[in-house]
């Protein structure tokens, strides 16, 4: 018996083992795609994530980092100072005796010497009681007025203690007093000081030729005058004209710069150097008395 062969049987056997192998095929490269697709997505979310969010390990960068790094000298392995490179550099041209140009400490040379310290007692009684405050008795001749202080000046030569010349007159005279010498110009004592010359006190004991112009008499009792300038009281001597302390008593009309009014209990004295000065009025006119200060018993 003749087999028949079955055309259509073998084509469709053909058919199914062409799927079986191509199914597979497809099957594999589908998930490949999907894997690869996947991977590609999640690599743009994680640089979606890297450029959204700064990374944890890095700190923020201060303020003025950038100044500081650009201040930096090339090839400079120290760490960058920014703006702080120059806070010394500024400093240089700071010069603070600006401020002091006119204070010269030279001022209070032998200070303790030359002020007036102690005041010369008057013989002559005094007619009514003392101030008495804080321990200490205030003695005067004539009756307390009060009136403000105001300073005077004695012309344009002269000047107050503290003041500085740069350069001394020629018509200066160098007077010498325990062992310290001083330039005397027209009423005017100076110390030679760093600064040049340095008015001062007027030295007792110094003795001039001469009285300076506007000198006044004052009337210390019925035998005794001094004479008054610039706040220097001076006595006749055979070599001429010698710096005395003040006397109790003496009256004088004008004060000069550098004293200051002091409060008293009830009572306002002008307190020039060491010396204390009462305002009183006499025949119509304001003038001070140096008040003579003694310890309460």
């Amino acid at each position: 018996m003749k087999t028949r062969f079955n055309f259509r049987l073998f084509h469709i056997c053909l058919f199914v083992g062409f799927l079986g192998i191509l199914l597979p095929v497809s099957v594999f490269s589908q998930r490949e795609g999907r894997e690869a697709g996947g991977g590609q997505r999640a690599g743009a979310g994680q640089n979606r994530e890297a450029v959204s969010k700064p990374a944890q390990n890095r700190k923020a960068a201060p303020a003025g980092e950038n100044q500081k790094t650009s201040n930096r000298k090339a090839g400079d392995t120290k760490p960058a100072t920014g703006n702080k490179t120059n806070v010394s550099g500024n400093n240089v041209n700071v010069d603070n005796s600006k401020k002091n140009v006119n204070v010269d400490n030279s001022k209070n040379v032998n200070v303790n010497v030359n002020k007036s310290t102690v005041v010369v007692a008057n013989p002559k009684p005094y007619p009514r009681p003392p101030y008495a405050y804080g321990g200490h008795s205030y003695y005067c001749y004539h009756p307390y007025a009060y009136h403000p202080y105001t300073p005077y000046r004695w012309g344009p030569v002269w000047h107050p203690v503290g003041f500085i010349v740069a350069t001394m007159a020629a018509t200066a005279i160098i007077v010498t007093v325990a062992s310290q010498q001083y330039h005397y110009d027209q009423g005017v004592y100076y110390v030679a000081s760093g600064s040049g010359y340095t008015v001062v006190p007027a030295p007792v004991g110094a003795t001039i030729v001469t009285l300076p112009p506007g000198s006044q008499t004052v009337v210390i009792n019925e035998t005794t005058n001094n004479y008054y300038y610039g706040g220097t009281y001076y006595s006749k001597t055979s070599s001429g004209y010698t710096v005395v302390q003040p006397t109790a008593g003496a009256v004088v009309e004008n004060l000069p710069e550098g004293g200051k009014e002091v409060k008293v209990g009830e009572v306002t004295y002008v307190q020039v150097g060491e010396t204390y000065y009462q305002p009183i009025v006499q025949n119509g006119k304001n003038m001070y008395e140096v008040v003579d200060i003694k310890d309460s018993k």
